[in-house]
């Protein structure tokens, strides 16, 4: 599976942005497809993820009820709304898939990832 990450930008706090992950080569079918975050000088960490085959939805506390993980099926698309952005949310942003039942939130159960896209929130 090679992933393709977009929509990265400058926004200032309390706006939006949203992020596109293509998938290429397989289908998420049977995949939890998810998104991680790493700020500058601190470690990779979970966002949000959604198992593909039921639309199970998962998110870390820091962006729940900001944020909204969705799939495109017929895109083969996971995308990331981010509402109320705020200036802790500055980040480079991930997407990444694995094969798996349950949704993990450890950044090395995840075998694909792909580039990262940058998301700076401005005060």
């Amino acid at each position: 599976v090679q992933l393709q990450a977009s929509g990265g930008g400058l926004v200032q706090a309390g706006g939006s942005l949203l992020l596109s992950c293509a998938a290429s080569g397989r289908t998420f079918s049977t995949y939890v497809a998810a998104w991680f975050r790493q700020a500058p000088g601190k470690e990779r960490e979970f966002v949000a993820a959604i198992r593909w085959n039921d639309g199970y939805t998962y998110y870390a506390d820091s962006v729940k009820g900001r944020f909204t993980i969705s799939r495109d099926s017929a895109k083969n698309t996971v995308t990331l709304q981010m509402n109320s952005l705020k200036l802790e949310d500055t980040a480079v942003y991930y997407c990444a898939a694995a094969r798996a039942i349950f949704i993990p939130t450890a950044a090395e159960t995840y075998n694909y990832w792909g580039q990262g896209t940058l998301v700076t929130v401005s005060s």
